[in-house]
């Protein structure tokens, strides 16, 4: 098993240290959690436009065979509807900016808003390995599949969930 690359972490907003820094919640956990770096507490209307709410870190992956996504933590998302407004985030190795989190209310208007307080752990950052092939230009491709080019549903579905199970 090869060593695990480190990614350097600057820290922006101090309270980190108090609150914890992004940090995998099990011994087993895919993904660290990110708090929301805001100096009061945030109200998000359902079907509102998505906020940008800093994470308070920047990182440098430095190695492009890896990235880090963004994802929403799932009880959030889940129980309270709060997800991300552009569905994953994506950090790129090189890029050495401010960790930022799209969040959204997905609940429909009328429902009561979404209370983000400081230091709320809203997101995870997961960090993966990323393929980068080279193309190769053909007129038909080298193989055949049995499913060619069916699109959407083409490999089947079972029977739509049913309501409320």
């Amino acid at each position: 098993m090869s060593s695990l690359p480190f990614v350097e972490v600057r820290v922006l907003d101090e309270r980190l240290h108090t609150w914890g820094l992004p940090a995998y919640q099990s011994a087993d956990a895919a993904a660290l959690d990110l708090h929301a770096c805001i100096d009061h507490v945030l109200l998000i209307a359902p079907e509102s436009p998505a906020v940008l709410v800093s994470a308070g870190i920047a990182i440098h992956i430095g190695d492009p065979g890896v990235a880090a996504m963004i994802l929403p933590r799932s009880g959030l998302g889940h129980t309270a509807g709060l997800v991300l407004g552009n569905s994953v985030g994506l950090i790129d190795a090189d890029y050495l900016g401010p960790v930022s989190i799209s969040v959204w209310n997905r609940n429909p208007h009328g429902t009561d808003p979404i209370r983000i307080t400081p230091g709320d752990r809203i997101a995870q950052l997961v960090f993966v390995p990323i393929l980068r092939p080279a193309f190769r230009v053909v007129e038909t491709f080298s193989r055949a599949t049995e499913r060619g080019e069916s699109g959407f549903g083409s490999t089947g579905s079972g029977p739509p969930p049913e309501r409320g199970a």
